[in-house]
């Protein structure tokens, strides 16, 4: 094997497909960037010949070794030290699209082309602009590229099409979304109570449940409904645009007292889940799972969140049989994206 670095052409509609493929076989490079490699393809860096994934070439690097880093990219284009340190750190591909914190960097329209250098599969760079309304929606501003908002976001198989002006999308709550895809069996009945784009009812549903997809926001309810049918699980979701408590409430009205727990499986994806305890736990079937999200001061955890959910159950007169409270990521300074994890019983 040559001891050039090896890069692995694919057409750019597949790169990120291609470099999921690629991280799973264990032979992506993430330590190199992705480039271009002609008008419709793209050169994703490899430590090995691919086995499993498709491509078109396998090609070597020669001459001149690329840039590697942000960094190295703005000290190309003349940056002073002085003005590298308030350069971003961290950003994030979404489908085609950078998202990246800018508010603080100078000369941020030369971070988005520095951006867009490295990563050869994107199109657009966005800035954060922060988040407002009573649906949490985002503000963005077109740093570089072709400035498309809109794009489809894949990982662990599923698709994710969204439009990153309208709705948000954590790249840090990936293995969440991964974990729930594995921990259900195809037997079970799930309320996603906050579904957002689809972000935990789409691989809940891959894996073979059915699901129930509450959503109140109108720009995140139509990608759901979109996402469902790219990822061909329109058999196994049911869509409701509106407050999960009324969809919750008219439920019970239909059902008989002794009917009333209908879901093996809640999940309640908001950081104000603790709100909507009661309207849960009341359509939770016996031995069945609650899954509550919560941002939580670090010193409070787990009491605080695990608290709240066990004096909701107590009020349901449930018990919390079985728990764990996982970290899912940081939100803030101090504080930590958190989600318990709850199987329930009736009392006694």
């Amino acid at each position: 094997m040559s001891e050039q670095p090896l890069s692995a052409v694919v057409e750019k509609p597949r790169a990120q497909a291609a470099i999921g493929s690629l991280r799973d076989e264990g032979v992506y490079d993430d330590s190199r960037s992705v480039y271009e490699c002609g008008d419709e393809t793209v050169a994703i860096p490899v430590t090995a010949l691919p086995q499993e994934t498709r491509v078109l070439d396998l090609i070597e690097e020669v001459g001149e070794p690329r840039l590697q880093t942000v960094t190295d990219h703005l000290r190309d284009r003349g940056w002073s030290d002085e003005e590298l340190e308030r350069a971003p750190g961290s950003w994030a591909v979404i489908g085609s699209a950078i998202l990246v914190e800018a508010s603080d960097t100078p000369r941020p329209s030369e971070v988005g082309e520095a951006l867009l250098a490295m990563h050869g599969s994107a199109d657009t760079v966005l800035a954060r602009q922060g988040i407002s309304g009573d649906h949490r929606e985002p503000e963005v501003e077109v740093l570089a590229g072709e400035g498309d908002t809109e794009t489809v976001h894949r990982e662990h198989g599923t698709e994710y099409a969204l439009d990153l002006s309208e709705v948000m999308f954590s790249p840090g709550n990936k293995a969440e979304r991964a974990r729930m895809g594995e921990i259900v069996s195809d037997t079970e009945r799930v309320l996603d109570m906050f579904a957002g784009i689809g972000y935990f009812t789409l691989p809940i549903a891959r894996a073979g449940a059915h699901v129930t997809a509450v959503e109140r926001n109108p720009a995140s309810f139509q990608y759901l409904v979109e996402n469902v049918v790219r990822n061909g699980v329109q058999d196994r979701v049911e869509t409701y645009r509106a407050d999960n408590r009324d969809v919750i409430a008219g439920g019970q009205a239909d059902e008989t007292p002794e009917h009333q727990f209908e879901f093996d499986r809640i999940v309640m994806g908001y950081y104000d889940a603790h709100e909507y305890l009661d309207s849960a736990l009341g359509v939770i079937e016996p031995g069945g799972w609650v899954h509550m999200h919560e941002a939580t001061p670090e010193g409070l955890v787990p009491d605080r969140p695990l608290g709240r959910l066990r004096e909701a159950a107590e009020r349901q007169d449930l018990d919390i049989e079985t728990h764990s409270v996982q970290n899912v990521k940081g939100y803030s300074e101090g504080v930590a994206h958190v989600v318990v994890d709850a199987k329930l019983q009736p009392t006694g």
